[in-house]
This record gives structure tokens, C-alpha cells and sequence, in this order.
């Protein structure tokens, strides 16, 4: 104890140590009632009896703070086992502030003036060395990822000889692979941006480039289509569609304008406008044709050069339902399904689908699953059968068999299935393949039954062939779902190729006006990188929002994947984002690899009674007995609550069903405590939107990471090759051609924002707009590198 009364006992150092424990005792009280861990409680008394005796000038305040350190590393490692990202809220808070017991005004306060040799303290036998051994693994490790040996093969493949991109997702059958080998794993390191270009339009900008000749085709949010010189970037055409700027600024953030457009050419013998035109389907619900030579109307298609969309809809506002997705080009016609506002109220929108002559915007068929067997429009005063549900994402085709494939949403609202069509629960969060001469379907899948958590199927049916036991080969379907599973299918006959079982699922919990289905269906042959959660798992950038999260979760049901929505509040694990979106997964074609980049993010998820509700709000999913909330699963400090990472990348053997390798994607860098950048470097694996392009170069391509990367990996092994910034993460997926000049080039698309909501997982949001508007950006070879 200090006697030396000349020397002063420490006063504030106590009192942060104090202000700390208060909340660690009360929140660590509130956590054991509700059954949690007793960590919190006992570390928050024992930094009151640090605080305490430190204020008294007694050494033991050092002693116990020592102890306390202890027993803090020993619980996180027996909690964490060696998870870098999982020991670092628990361990280095801690020992940060116990770097303050080394100091010598602290040490003479406690010592008289007179204090032991600085490294005989407990303090700083393990302060230190925690710091230094944490820090060796952030240096070391921050990148780290496993290889399982099997990925080690001798070469890649060759593959076609196709040299463009004509397709959104390359092919028809979506699989994000370009066979061009000029920028390969020996000189990627040496892209370099060789032209940008910039909109000039505000707004979401999520489109995928098409590139077709001498041009490349995009749109932006507001469906202005643009196209640029595939060789030098320079503006060839730019047609506006004139889209009312009201219903522009209605939707500009809630969803997309536009993810991309369709090319589509002529047969041989047509003589007529327009050979070669380019389709779009709009943000105020009209099919568009126009020259891709020149940019101008093909006025013989359907009304001077457009089809009115909302012929035989209802007549609901415009914001409930429009086009955001490409059409769908098969047997000669332009197929459009159509994006809902989703749980506003029972009996939105019809999900129909519909066909239109690419030629001439003539009706060629219509699939309204509430009319089964009937494919043409209604009868005059009739609409398409209204609440079904639509198919918001991109349609993917088999010309051969003359199949187009629709992945499916739900009847509205997502969370409340009680009132739903019997046809709807059919063909909901399915894959349907329809005739695409008549309308009619050929089979359909379901991957979640009864789906009452927005399970729809976000992601481009991915269309491949795969070698069977006996030689043969196998048309298969992948179908990526929001749930972070593949299902693969025969494409002919909509039968599983992998083993796809049907599990129970829990049963508890749910509102007595709707029923859960008894089992789901799960693709147990493939790795689907959804782990379990539990108290455990959750996670902050310091013990206190940690423990936070962890009273969160306690208060929360969480009984694993399908926890049944109810009156309370559940965990949703993954969240309605997914898993699996949009950007779909890429395929090696010539040695079937799967490139799959889930995210992995949860979601607070509620049903409120309508009676709950405040007086005068009516909530949402109106037509229902509930209302309901779901947001994001965040603490105070807009940090997500579960453990890191957030964004996977890795590669899958379909012939082997064998994961070869995957690695958290993203850095820390963008991201942190109430937005702020850390400017941190390490990997963590943060959020991400848009997809990846593989390439017979040994190439992975990925821009959609929320630290505004874009990034070359390697095929076989995952190691970064390169990596360059970009202004904002790509919302669409990055695709590759060769130019005129003979030069692969790789574009990437990224959109304006000036504020990123990102460490929230919850997307991106503008406070400001830049007039110039998004970016794409074309990167080559240096000079004559190959």
C-alpha cells in the first residue's frame, strides 16, 4: 500500500475502470438470468475490486486486474479455440488498458515511488505477451484460408474459343466463364486501368456489362442505355427511355432500375430494322427494343419501339410493381418477369411471366400459375392472377431444349403465410422451367417449402454439364439459394443430381393463423458455409457491445436454420439478403469448379399483432392479423453482432463434391465502429453484393467486397494476385472480353455513393449524389504483356 504520502494514489485511471464495470456487472447480471454466460458478471466485479483498491493506492489493484487478464485469455480460447477475429474483442481491450499498470506514474502511485523492476508485474507478463502473440497472428494469418491438397492440379483446361460477352451472365446458361486466357495467373499482377467512363445518371447502378463487335452495353438506374467502344471507352449511342424523374426518385434506392440488358439477333433471313437490337425491360414496367448499331427505336416493335407492361396488371401505383432484371431470349422471344414491392399487403401485383416476338413485341405466351394450363392474357376486364409469386431475378435458358428457367420469390407479404393459394405454396422459392415456344411448365423444384422468411431464390439458374458415373453426361441446373445451399438438378427433368434429403425442421414458436411445413429440403453433398450460431458466436469490437449482443441474442429464439417467425422476436440466420443473390456463382466450365461468394449475416426478425401496433400506424403486410420487422442483427456501434467473417470465396469439385479451398474476402479497411474506416488491412471477410467471373486463365475476379476492392484470385489455390481500389463496391458482377485490338480486357462496374452503410450488412444508402454518376472502369496488360 502507498504510505508516501507525498505521492498521490491514482484517481482517474480508477475511474475509467469503474465506469467500465458498471455496465459489465449489470449487463452481466441480465445475461445470467437469461441463462447466459457468467464471464461478464464475474469480470465486471473484478474490475470494480481493481478500480476500488487502485483508488485506495494499494498494489493488489494491479494484482487482481493480472487475474482477471488470466482468466480472460484462458475463457477465450477455451470459448474461441484459435479464431483471430473471435479473440480479439475478448483479449485485447483488456490488455490494451493493462499496458496503463506498466506506467511508471501509475506504478510510483502504488509503489511509495519506489516500484518493483518493471517486468516482474503479473501485468505485464501476460498484457504484453497477448499483445505481441495477437499481433503476430493478424501480420501472419490475416490473410489466411485453407487449401485442401486435392485443389493441386496440374493445369487448367482449355476451354471455347468465344472471345465477347454477349450474354449477362456470359452464356445463356449463366456460368460468369470467359475461356480467354491472355490475363492469366502468371502476369495478373500486372493489370493496370486502361479507361473509365463515367454515367453521368444517379441512383442504384448494379448493372453487368454485354459485350457484342466493336460495342459494349450497359444501363444505369434510370435505364438509360449506353453504349461505349469496346476498345477505348469512348460513347458510340446513349438512349434515355424519359422514365417520369418522380417514379425515379420513388424507387432510386429501395431496389434497381435496371441490372442489364439483353442483346438479341435477328435470324438470317429477317430484312427488316434493327438485326441487331438491344432489350430492356424498365423501371416504369415497358419492354424496349432498340438498334445496336445506332441506339435508335425499332418502331416495328410492339408500339414505336415499346410493349406497355402493365397491360392486364390492376391498377396499382407504379411502385408496386416493374422490371428490373434483363429478359430472359428463348425460341425468339423476350420473356420479362417483374419485381413487387414487398409485405406491403395481401394480393399485390401478379407474379406473372410473360412473352413477347423479340421481332415485332407481339404476345407469345404468358405463365400465370393461377391460371394452370391456360397461357394467353386475360379476357378483356380481367387481370393476371393477382398475389402469385413474380420472379424479380435473371432467367437463364437452354436454347437446345427450348426451356427458359425462372427462379421463383414468394406470394406476398414474406413473413405471413397464412392466406396464400394453394398454387403459390406450389411454385414459391422453386426453380420452374417453362416451354419457352408456349408458356407451359415443363417441371418446377421447391428449395424451401411453405417459405416464411424470404427464402426466395435470388440467384440466376446456373446451367452446366457434368460427367455421371458410367461416362455420360449430365445436363445439370445449380440453383444458389438465400438459405447458402446449391441444389443441383437434372435440367431435363428437374430431378436431384446430388443428394438433396428432406429433414425435419423446427416446428415451435410460429402464429396459430399459419402452419410450417414438417420438412425442408437440404443439399447435404455440398458445403454451404452457414455455421450454427449460439451466445457463443456473437461478437463486438469491445467486451461491452459483445456482451450486448450476447443479451440480445438470449432475449431472441434461435432454434437453428428455419427457426419459425412468430409473435416475438426470432434470429434469422441467414438473413433475407442471403446466402446466395443476385451475382449468382461462377463455374470453371472445362474442370467444374464452383466459385461460390455467400454472405453470412443475420437478421432480428418479428411479427407484431396488429392490436400492437401503435395507434395510428398501420404497419406493413396489410390483409394479414400481423405486421412485422426485420433488420439487421447490429450493435449500437453499427457493428454486426455475430463473429466475422461476413463474406466468403471459395471453390467447390462438382465432380468431386469436394471443397478445395476457401478464405474470408475483404478487408477491414472500410469499415468499422458507427462507419468509420478503420484503414486496417486485415482481412475479416466483410459483406458483400455482385458476383465473380472465372476465367481459363486461372483467374477469379471479385469487385463486390465492401472495402472497394477489386480483386484477382487464384482458381486452384484462393491466393490474392492482385487486387486494385475502386470508388464503391460493385453491385454487379465483373465480366471480361477481348477488344478489337486483341487485348482481354476486364470491366467493373461501381456506383456513387457518398456515405456507406456497410459494416451493417444493410446495403448502401446516398446522402449525396455525384451528377457524373457511377463508373466503369476497363483494366488490360500493360503494352504488349501477355
Amino acid at each position: 500500500m502507498n504510505t508516501d504520502t507525498s505521492v498521490k494514489a491514482p484517481r482517474v485511471f480508477p475511474v475509467i475502470l469503474f465506469l467500465i464495470a458498471i455496465p459489465m456487472v449489470l449487463g452481466g447480471l441480465q445475461l445470467v438470468f437469461l441463462g447466459g454466460s457468467f464471464y461478464y458478471l464475474l469480470a465486471g466485479i473484478a474490475l470494480g475490486g481493481s478500480a476500488m483498491r487502485l483508488w485506495q493506492g494499494e498494489p493488489m489493484g494491479s494484482l487482481i486486474y493480472g487475474g482477471l487478464l488470466v482468466v480472460t485469455i484462458a475463457w477465450a480460447f477455451f470459448e474461441s479455440g484459435t479464431n483471430l477475429w473471435a479473440l480479439m474483442p475478448r483479449i485485447v481491450p483488456f490488455a490494451v488498458i493493462g499496458l496503463w499498470f506498466l506506467s511508471p506514474p501509475l506504478r510510483r502511485s502504488l509503489y511509495a515511488g519506489n516500484p518493483p523492476p518493471l517486468f516482474a508485474s503479473t501485468i505485464s507478463k501476460f498484457s504484453v505477451p497477448a499483445i505481441v502473440v495477437i499481433a503476430v497472428i493478424v501480420v501472419v494469418n490475416g490473410t489466411g484460408y485453407d487449401v485442401n491438397p486435392l485443389s493441386q492440379r496440374s493445369g487448367i483446361g482449355e476451354g471455347n474459343t468465344r472471345t465477347d460477352w454477349p450474354s449477362y451472365g456470359n452464356t445463356l446458361g449463366g456460368t460468369r466463364y470467359s475461356p480467354l486466357t491472355q490475363i492469366n495467373t502468371d502476369n495478373v499482377e500486372d493489370l493496370e486501368l486502361a479507361w473509365s467512363y463515367r454515367t453521368g445518371a444517379g441512383g442504384a447502378f448494379k448493372a453487368t456489362p454485354l459485350q457484342v463487335g466493336e460495342l459494349l452495353y450497359f444501363c444505369t438506374g434510370g435505364n438509360i442505355i449506353i453504349a461505349l467502344d469496346a476498345e477505348s471507352g469512348d460513347l458510340r449511342w446513349q438512349f434515355d427511355p424519359l422514365i417520369d424523374p418522380e417514379h425515379l426518385d420513388q424507387i432510386r434506392y429501395i431496389t434497381t432500375g435496371c441490372r442489364g440488358v439483353s442483346y438479341f439477333k435477328a435470324p438470317d433471313n429477317y430484312r427488316g430494322e434493327c438485326q441487331e437490337r438491344i432489350l430492356t425491360a424498365t423501371a416504369d414496367a415497358r419492354l424496349m427494343a432498340v438498334d445496336a448499331l445506332t441506339g435508335s427505336r425499332c418502331s416495328l416493335f410492339g408500339d414505336q419501339g415499346e410493349v406497355n407492361l402493365t397491360q392486364n396488371m390492376g391498377n396499382d401505383p407504379r411502385i408496386f410493381n416493374y422490371q428490373t432484371s434483363p429478359p430472359g431470349i428463348v425460341r425468339g422471344n423476350a420473356v420479362v418477369g417483374g419485381w413487387v414491392l414487398d409485405n406491403a399487403s395481401v394480393g399485390e401485383p401478379s407474379g406473372v411471366v410473360r412473352a413477347f416476338d423479340a421481332l415485332t413485341g407481339e404476345f407469345a405466351w404468358a405463365w400465370d400459375m393461377g391460371r394452370p394450363g391456360i397461357n394467353t392474357e386475360p379476357l378483356q376486364g380481367e387481370v393476371y392472377t393477382r398475389g402469385t409469386p413474380n420472379v424479380w431475378s435473371l432467367f437463364s435458358v437452354d436454347e437446345e431444349l427450348g426451356l427458359i428457367y425462372a427462379p421463383t420469390g414468394n406470394e406476398t407479404p414474406d413473413y405471413f403465410g397464412g392466406y396464400r393459394m394453394e398454387a403459390s405454396d406450389k411454385f414459391a422459392s422453386s426453380i420452374v422451367a417453362i416451354d419457352g415456344e408456349n408458356g407451359s411448365v415443363r417441371w418446377s423444384y421447391q428449395t424451401t417449402h411453405h417459405d416464411i422468411w424470404d427464402y426466395d431464390v435470388p440467384s440466376q439458374p446456373v446451367l452446366i454439364d457434368l460427367p455421371g458415373p458410367d461416362g455420360e453426361i449430365i445436363p445439370a441446373l445449380l440453383a444458389p439459394t438465400k438459405r447458402s445451399e446449391v441444389f443441383v438438378l437434372n435440367r431435363v427433368t428437374g430431378e436431384p443430381i446430388f443428394d438433396i434429403p428432406e429433414l425435419p425442421v423446427p416446428q415451435e414458436g410460429g402464429v396459430p393463423e399459419d402452419y410450417v411445413s414438417a420438412t425442408q429440403p437440404f443439399a447435404v453433398d455440398l458445403p454451404n458455409f452457414r455455421p450454427d450460431l449460439s451466445e457463443a458466436k456473437m461478437w463486438g469490437v469491445t467486451p461491452l457491445d459483445q456482451l450486448w449482443c450476447r443479451i440480445e441474442y438470449q432475449k431472441m429464439r434461435y432454434e437453428g436454420h428455419f427457426t419459425v417467425p412468430g409473435a416475438g422476436t426470432i434470429l434469422q440466420f441467414p438473413g433475407n439478403f442471403g446466402g446466395h443473390n443476385w451475382g449468382s456463382v461462377s463455374i470453371d466450365e472445362v474442370n467444374k469448379i464452383m466459385v461460390v461468394n455467400p454472405m453470412l449475416m443475420s437478421n432480428q426478425l418479428s411479427l407484431i399483432p396488429r392490436d400492437e401496433l401503435p395507434e395510428g400506424e398501420p404497419g406493413n403486410q396489410l390483409g394479414t392479423p400481423y405486421s412485422h420487422t426485420t433488420v439487421r442483427f447490429i450493435s449500437p456501434l453499427d457493428i454486426p453482432c455475430q463473429q466475422p467473417p461476413y463474406g466468403i470465396l471459395a471453390a467447390i469439385d462438382l465432380e468431386t463434391k469436394e471443397l478445395l479451398w476457401e478464405r474470408p474476402i475483404g478487408t477491414a479497411k472500410d469499415t468499422g465502429p458507427f462507419n468509420i474506416p478503420t484503414r486496417l488491412p486485415i482481412t475479416v471477410g466483410t459483406p458483400m453484393t455482385g458476383g465473380t467471373v472465372t476465367t481459363a486463365g486461372g483467374i477469379i475476379f471479385i469487385a463486390g467486397t465492401f472495402d472497394k476492392t477489386v480483386r484477382a484470385v487464384n482458381l486452384l489455390t484462393g491466393e490474392e494476385l492482385w487486387q486494385n481500389s475502386i470508388p464503391y463496391p460493385a453491385q454487379g458482377t465483373p465480366m471480361t472480353y477481348q477488344s478489337a485490338s486483341g487485348k482481354q480486357t476486364l470491366i467493373v462496374t461501381s456506383p456513387v455513393y457518398s456515405s456507406m452503410q456497410a459494416s451493417g450488412g444493410g446495403g448502401l444508402t446516398a446522402a449525396e449524389e455525384d451528377p457524373e454518376g457511377g463508373y466503369i472502369m476497363a483494366y488490360r496488360l500493360p503494352g504488349d504483356s501477355e
